[in-house]
């Protein structure tokens, strides 16, 4: 079989953060159950109504576009985009087509082309047999729509990027891009070809729901138009969908242009100039960017020693990166840091004070406490609270370093284990390992290991 060269773009839409909706005073609550509940004559659309602009919203897609060194829009105007559905209450979506907000930038390697703002559609709902039931309250919403060039060739990098996105906006403050609750949908577009250089017949999937959606929904196209190209036949373009439960994309209608939806500016909405409202200008707007994800994620490992894998943890759930940081500020010694994030991402329950953390770690690196000591204790203050060194000392935690106790100790073993101290000077390591593990024992948990396999070669030897 051929080997085909997959190439990806994508346009994905997230719903911003704001109080009310793009161009009216109506609320904007993705949380809100009730259908029906946040509307008003300008996002039902009704005739004579006025839209006016949601400068939240715009101040949102222009620090978006800071924050991924894009072009920053002077002069910007709102299109009409002419289409009939029953979710498009007006006849037309208020929309950016010549004037985007931004323009260029790049996200975890990928270019971007465009992003630009416009107002979400109602929900339609096809539960109900023989007529469907539409909800206005998301019609107006303020939606930002991010458009990459066609430079991804895998599935993997495709859903990677998207994952880079949510977790962008969401630092930003920009939208929670919760798939879903549909706040952040990804619509694909892919082609297949034998040259790298040389784009097929494009086909677009829509409103990809999930990153997994999102792979498995590339990867049945990329396989799909393979084998119709492999059959000579051709890859017609058009717009599909995702079945879920069938994991496969179905034809929803051919694939419309850019005429086909009759752009022209928006009578009732003023032009922007950016340049002429100080709070947009690029330097402002940068005084407000908060840390970004790949300037935290570059912080953890070199400045905080941890592995990559535990800071992309840190970096996806702020609140336990929260913590992980104020435990580490509370230790002051970097070389103690992976063991709090050791703990942390695979022995914490629920958190306990980070100073509490920070002690267990020191005692368990001066010798003061087993790792099993140190878990113990990890899960009485989880469940009862208290100070780590008083705990070690009234549970009998605190592990034995006197060598001349240990020194006793190690004796009676080697006279109570012959089997195992003769097989152990034959050669046998992991006899010394046994030991180890009945001096242990013998000390219920509370002897140095270290200490213990010290002595126990040194008795070995010179016996």
């Amino acid at each position: 079989m051929t080997e085909y060269v997959p190439t990806i773009g994508l346009e994905i839409h997230a719903e911003l953060r704001t109080k009310t909706k793009m161009f009216c005073n109506s609320k904007n609550d993705t949380d809100e159950a009730r259908p029906n509940v946040n509307i008003c004559p300008v996002c039902l659309g009704y005739p004579g109504t006025l839209p006016v602009i949601n400068r939240e919203a715009v101040k949102h897609v222009l620090r978006f576009g800071v924050s991924v060194g894009g072009t920053l829009a002077d002069y910007t105007e709102f299109d009409r985009k002419n289409y009939f559905y029953p979710d498009i209450p007006k006849g037309y979506q208020i929309s950016q087509y010549k004037f985007p907000l931004v323009a260029g930038g790049e996200l975890k390697g990928v270019k971007l082309t465009r992003v630009h703002l416009e107002e979400d559609t109602a929900k339609s709902s096809h539960e109900v047999l023989e007529h469907s039931l539409v909800d206005f309250n998301r019609a107006g919403v303020p939606l930002m729509e991010l458009v990459t060039e066609p430079v991804m060739h895998s599935a993997e990098e495709a859903a990677n990027f998207a994952r880079e996105l949510q977790l962008l906006l969401v630092y930003l403050g920009a939208s929670t891009a919760n798939m879903e609750k549909g706040e952040m949908r990804v619509e694909a577009n892919i082609s297949v070809s034998k040259d790298i250089d040389t784009l097929g017949t494009k086909v677009e999937v829509k409103n990809l729901n999930s990153f997994k959606a999102v792979e498995k929904a590339i990867r049945f196209e990329i396989a799909r138009h393979a084998e119709l190209l492999e059959r000579g036949e051709s890859v017609v373009q058009e717009t599909r969908g995702w079945d879920e439960h069938a994991e496969k994309t179905f034809s929803q209608r051919a694939k419309e242009n850019s005429h086909d939806y009759r752009y022209f500016p928006d009578p009732d909405l003023p032009k922007l100039f950016v340049s002429e409202i100080s709070e947009f200008s690029e330097g402002a707007l940068k005084n407000t960017l908060p840390e970004l994800p790949w300037e935290r994620r570059d912080r953890y490992v070199k400045d905080l020693g941890i592995k990559p894998e535990d800071a992309e943890i840190f970096i996806r759930n702020i609140e336990l990166g929260k913590y992980f940081e104020e435990t580490a500020n509370v230790l002051e010694n970097k070389t103690l840091n992976q063991t709090a994030s050791n703990y942390i991402t695979s022995d914490l329950k629920t958190p306990i004070p980070p100073e509490a953390l920070a002690e267990i770690i020191r005692m368990t690196s001066d010798g003061t406490l087993s790792s099993r000591g140190a878990k113990d204790i990890l899960k009485i203050i989880q469940s009862d609270g208290g100070d780590p060194r008083t705990i070690a000392n009234e549970k009998g935690l605190v592990q034995k370093s006197d060598m001349a106790e240990l020194e006793k100790i190690v004796q009676e073993l080697i006279l109570e284990n012959s089997a195992a101290v003769g097989e152990y000077k034959s050669g046998k390591e992991a006899s010394l390992q046994f030991l180890i593990g009945q001096g242990m024992k013998k000390t219920k948990g509370s002897a140095n290991p270290s200490v213990l396999k010290e002595i126990f070669i040194r008795l070995l030897r010179a016996g």
